[in-house]
């Protein structure tokens, strides 16, 4: 497996995870892309929006175009995947305890 492929399904599952302990389970992409720098996953805006869109087409978050920002909300499904009762190649899964 290549270390891109392997930062890329751990910054997904961490995007879920972000929005999983978020106040009605949506955050907006400026705010996961912070959260996400604070986790070692600096990532340029296009990097984002192209993996929450990726998320979307896998039906684990709904987007919402508010103005200028998107706001993603999890899933059911995505909540699954998030805790690791439901796995999707191409996000990584947690481990025990995580």
């Amino acid at each position: 497996m290549s270390y891109e492929r392997i930062l890329t399904e751990d910054r997904r599952l961490q995007m879920l995870r972000l929005l999983e302990q978020s106040a009605g389970y949506s955050a907006n992409a400026i705010l996961l892309g912070n959260a996400l720098e604070g986790m070692g996953h600096a990532v340029s805006q296009d990097r984002l929006a192209t993996d929450l869109e990726w998320l979307a087409e896998q039906d684990l978050v709904a987007l919402e175009e508010m103005g200028s920002v998107t706001v993603a909300t999890l899933t059911a499904r995505g909540g699954d995947v998030a805790a690791g009762r439901a796995r999707v190649r191409g996000v990584k899964r947690p481990m025990p305890g995580e």
